[in-house]
């Protein structure tokens, strides 16, 4: 299977991948912006952890915002 370079792909397929990018990027920021305000009695867990799982492409912030906040 051939490996596909950027400028193998087409201007639609490339406004996907920057658009996903972009939030990935906003969903990661948002997520670490809440966990720095949020005081730690009300993180399930360390922040620490929490700050190394937001890194974790889309499934960490979306991972954070479910389980890693009390309410």
């Amino acid at each position: 299977m051939k490996t596909r370079n950027w400028s193998d792909l087409s201007t639609g397929q490339r406004r996907a991948v920057v658009a996903a990018a972009v939030a990935e990027f906003a969903l990661a920021v948002a997520a670490w912006t809440d966990l720095a305000r949020r005081p730690a009695r009300l993180v399930n867990g360390r922040k620490g952890v929490w700050a190394a799982i937001i890194a974790v492409n889309f499934f960490g912030p979306i991972a954070y915002f479910v389980r890693g906040r009390r309410r």
